[in-house]
């Protein structure tokens, strides 16, 4: 991939010849680089990363929520969906039973099964040199003997503890507040940082392989907690989840074969993005019609998302059609030189974090991980340290809808890891997180490097936009004003948003086929960090 030149990244590109851990913050990146300089895999770092990360960045994901990844494992590529299923008492007539109009965000309504816990096993099981003890080993040792607290998890856990302040009143959210606030104060930058309870969970955890999560104490706890306040989840919920080996599903863009996970993930939306865009021709010239077509794309491929993405077992369209070049061209013939409101076709037929590993052996693991909406649910299952997820947020209770809330279920699902190669070889793993930006970041960063010849740094560096709804488009502050004007006159509704966490936080591993050498790009809104040696 030639690259070139661009604005001054804030960052410098990584290289590296043995491994290489990418991730947002900095002890959990170390975490991992330990792993593999002990002799683990790449699959054990991503464990150790993923495991660490609950613990150093509670505000984006913890135990109690869902994680997915794909692994490059000795020549073949492998998907691992290990979100969970909403419970099975929780259904739309029981909604409507409680009056609700529309999926909460906090208490335990929209809590699913967490898979985070069961992806970890089943990833060590089947790929790892290490228990998943062992694995676990530096997530524990930062929880019970402390880690200090970085400035954007700071940022973002200050933000959560406000909020909850003044929305989490009922008793069942005391144990949040006794576990990540000391005297109701989160901790600012700098600052050491205690869980012991979950390291207490994390051992048990290795201990049992995760089984006591799922079939013994920890289950318990669940069940007996959510049962005190009403919730849905219940301990045979726990039992009867198994996390899902996948294909991943791809298309071909400009000569790259571009992977993501099929759905309940929206990283099909990605995919249909950019098989539209694969129709068109871009320069460095032309950045505002780039730039427009990009959103068009987008708000296309999204359109037919919300309306067909949901469950595999319940969608009525199928992932080939949506995937058909076919239907990407025609698709990409409704983009015209001005902006409209997105409406869904008809295809033929039927607060997350993210981590790259590459190890010596070329191994690679793009991994991605979340509570959703920051901690999640507000949910803390007294003394184990365990914010469970609220994933059920995603829901619709539309009954016409096909993401409809039904029990067994999973919702459709916001979290997606991205993989590239190219002539059946592997180049390498990539991501960018952050709800619905997610595909919108795949997209961007993939164009960055395909179309415009961009690095990795360089193409998580690019300043990013993201659609909203309708015709309202995000952009950041570093957004070029002439091309944003552009756009306005294209009939796009532009609004410069300061808070950068807006749009994502990205990850690239990239492994030249040549050299083998590997190279890397963080995250510079955020606390992003490459370890490597």
């Amino acid at each position: 991939m030639e690259t070139k030149t661009v604005n001054q990244s804030i960052r410098h590109i990584v290289y590296a010849k043995h491994g290489m851990v990418a991730t947002s913050e900095p002890q959990a990146a170390q975490a991992g680089l330990d792993v593999l300089k002990r002799g683990g895999n790449a699959i054990d770092a991503a464990i150790a990363v993923a495991a660490t990360l609950t613990v150093t960045e509670p505000t984006s994901n913890g135990i109690g929520g869902d994680n997915f990844a794909i692994v490059w494992y000795k020549n073949q590529l492998y998907g691992l969906n290990s979100s969970g299923h909403a419970p099975k008492l929780l259904s739309l007539e029981s909604l409507n039973q409680l009056g609700l109009k529309e999926m909460p965000r906090f208490g335990f309504t929209p809590v699913t099964v967490p898979g985070a816990v069961a992806g970890w096993a089943a990833l060590s099981k089947r790929f790892g040199y290490f228990s998943l003890k062992d694995a676990l080993k530096p997530a524990i040792d930062y929880a019970r003997n402390g880690f200090v607290v970085q400035k954007t998890v700071a940022h973002h856990w200050q933000n959560a503890n406000q909020i909850y302040q003044k929305a989490l009143k009922h008793e069942m959210y005391a144990p949040w507040f006794d576990t990540f606030t000391r005297a109701l104060q989160a901790p600012k930058a700098g600052d050491l940082w205690f869980l012991k309870d979950h390291a207490n969970t994390l051992e048990e955890i290795g201990d049992t392989v995760g089984n006591s999560f799922y079939k013994g104490k920890i289950a318990d706890q669940i069940d007996a907690y959510s049962k005190k306040y009403g919730g849905f989840i219940r301990k045979e919920d726990l039992e009867s989840f198994n996390p899902e080996w996948v294909d991943p599903i791809k298309v071909t863009y400009r000569g790259y074969d571009v992977y993501e996970l099929p759905p309940n993930g929206q990283g099909i939306v990605a995919l249909m993005a950019l098989n539209m865009l694969e129709n068109f021709t871009f320069k460095d010239k032309e950045l505002i019609t780039t730039y427009h077509k990009q959103m068009e794309a987008i708000k296309l491929a999204f359109a037919d998302g919300l309306a067909y993405v949901s469950d595999p077992k319940t969608m009525t369209t199928s992932i080939q059609s949506m995937l058909s070049k076919q239907y990407a061209w025609k698709r990409s013939q409704e983009i015209k030189v001005k902006a409209v409101d997105p409406k869904a076709g008809k295809p033929l037929g039927s607060g997350t974090v993210y981590l790259a590993v590459a190890d010596s052996e070329g191994n690679m693991v793009s991994m991605i991980q979340s509570n959703y909406m920051g901690f999640g649910s507000g949910i803390v299952i007294p003394h184990t340290g365990i914010a469970l997820h609220n994933r059920g947020h995603n829901f619709s209770i539309d009954p016409k809808s096909s993401n409809v809330i039904e029990p067994h279920k999973r919702p459709y699902h916001t979290i997606i890891p991205g993989f590239l190669m190219k002539n059946r070889t592997a180049i390498g793993p990539f991501g960018v997180m952050g709800g619905f930006m997610q595909p919108q970041g795949h997209v961007q960063v993939l164009m960055n490097m395909i179309d415009f010849g961009m690095d990795p740094q360089q193409a998580l560096d690019a300043p990013r936009f993201q659609w909203m709804e309708g015709k309202k488009i995000l952009v950041e502050p570093d957004f070029n004003v002439s091309i944003m004007n552009g756009l306005i006159k294209k009939g796009h509704e532009i609004k410069i948003e300061p808070n950068l966490s807006s749009f994502g936080r990205g990850q690239i591993i990239m492994k030249d086929s040549q050299t083998g050498i590997y190279v890397g790009g963080t995250e510079k809104r955020c606390d992003g960090t490459i370890a490597s040696y």
